[in-house]
């Protein structure tokens, strides 16, 4: 482990650790499915191409919604009862939620998975308050940077995986993925540590551990409630690669699972090696603040680039550009992190968790909607790359609520100043 990132709280290496696995994990278990999810929903709903699109927005919504509902009250376990046993449980409903998946022989079933795995995906949020029990504050952004490069690890192995199962049978990716979260949480089982001091826990509060009840809580702390609405704006707009990405290949470029596997893969190693050698320097030359306005820069004009690729090779070269702006996450983290109390972490990370999982209701709704009305010829356009050009203007909006809450918090930001 790197110097920079030892822990320096209960729980240790060990918890560290599992981190970092557990992230990889569900991630790899997530992109397994990408790749076959558009051909698994024609197979359930006998439509086609752009008429199908609309189903796997409502799909993401589901899960999403849940999410929303679930998570404030996850985090909140998470801060009176620790960290394991919310993990712990959460990675196991997993593993059966993907053998739910693959099993369905009808839609609605698909949508009974999709609405577990919401319930029980605690892992990022509880992932997060893992990184500031176990680590000083000048070292989260580094740490932050290695969950994200976990993520992006999953996505280098995950749809590659998932593309080349598929050409085996389209379910076996699921199945595949349900044996990685059992391995992770056997893994948990038996070498996970508790991370969270006895001293820092604190009376679970179903007044605050309701997703709205989390609102109003950080609705009285405004100086950081500026950054958490950043962070649901970034979520809105970046919704549209988990949402039409696979669909927008298809339809736009006449990709099947493999090429949409690849795709991803390459978004996966980018975002992964910028994690690894480039978020924890960056953060220690420039700051946090400043990493945070760099990378959602960058995000808004990869996002612009991709509405007008159109051809397959552009995305090939856009690529590079997205993998640096995944600076962005680790920054908001460690700036939110930084000015939250240790006994709040867990519901910070819940409340943020929960507005992205709002956003993320919204989002694949509006997305996979636009990306139906401008490729089946509701409208005289013909423009497939519209959600992305959406996308790129709510990601230079998030600039509005970032900066105002840099100016609420220069006392508490040096390097703002």
């Amino acid at each position: 482990m790197s110097e920079t990132a030892k822990p320096t709280q209960t729980g240790g290496k060990n918890a560290f650790a599992f981190v970092i696995v557990s992230v990889t994990l569900d991630m790899l278990g997530f992109g397994l499915i990408v790749p076959v999810m558009p051909d698994l929903i024609k197979e359930l709903t006998g439509l086609e191409g752009a008429d199908a699109v609309a189903w796997g927005g409502a799909l993401t919504a589901t899960y999403a919604l849940m999410n929303f509902l679930a998570m404030p009250t996850i985090g909140g376990l998470s801060d009176r009862f620790g960290r394991r046993p919310v993990l712990l449980l959460s990675i196991g409903t997993l593993a059966i939620d993907f053998i739910i998946m693959g099993l369905a022989p009808n839609i609605w079933l698909l949508f009974l998975g999709r609405a577990l795995s919401g319930i029980s995906s605690a892992t990022i949020s509880t992932a997060n308050a893992y990184i500031a029990d176990t680590t000083a504050p000048d070292q989260r952004g580094r740490a932050f940077g290695m969950v994200g490069a976990a993520f992006g690890i999953g996505f280098i192995l995950g749809p590659v995986l998932g593309g080349l199962l598929a050409l085996i049978d389209l379910r076996a990716p699921f199945f595949a993925a349900a044996a990685f979260a059992f391995l992770n949480f056997l893994y948990g089982v038996f070498v996970l540590p508790e991370s969270l001091k006895p001293e820092n826990r604190r009376r679970f509060s179903i007044a605050r551990a309701n997703p709205f009840g989390a609102f109003r809580h950080f609705s009285k702390l405004p100086k950081l409630v500026w950054f958490i609405l950043t962070i649901g704006i970034m979520t809105f707009s970046s919704s549209v690669f988990p949402s039409t990405w696979n669909w927008h290949g298809e339809i736009r470029y006449d990709w099947g699972p493999l090429e949409i596997a690849i795709s991803l893969a390459l978004v996966g190693l980018g975002a992964s090696l910028v994690q690894v050698l480039l978020t924890g320097p960056i953060i220690k030359r420039f700051g946090a603040v400043r990493a945070a306005q760099i990378g959602i820069t960058i995000n808004t004009v990869a996002l612009v680039a991709l509405a007008f690729a159109v051809a397959p090779w552009m995305i090939y070269v856009i690529i590079p550009m997205t993998a640096l702006g995944s600076i962005t996450t680790p920054a908001m983290n460690t700036i939110t992190s930084n000015l939250t109390p240790d006994n709040a972490q867990g519901e910070l990370h819940g409340a943020t968790a929960s507005l992205n999982a709002l956003a993320i209701v919204i989002s694949p709704l509006l997305m996979t909607q636009v990306l139906h009305i401008f490729s089946a010829g509701v409208v005289p356009i013909y423009f497939p790359g519209a959600a992305f050009l959406l996308a790129a203007l709510l990601m230079g909006l998030a600039l509005v609520p970032f900066l105002a809450g840099v100016r609420a918090n220069r006392d508490a930001l040096p390097e703002a100043s």
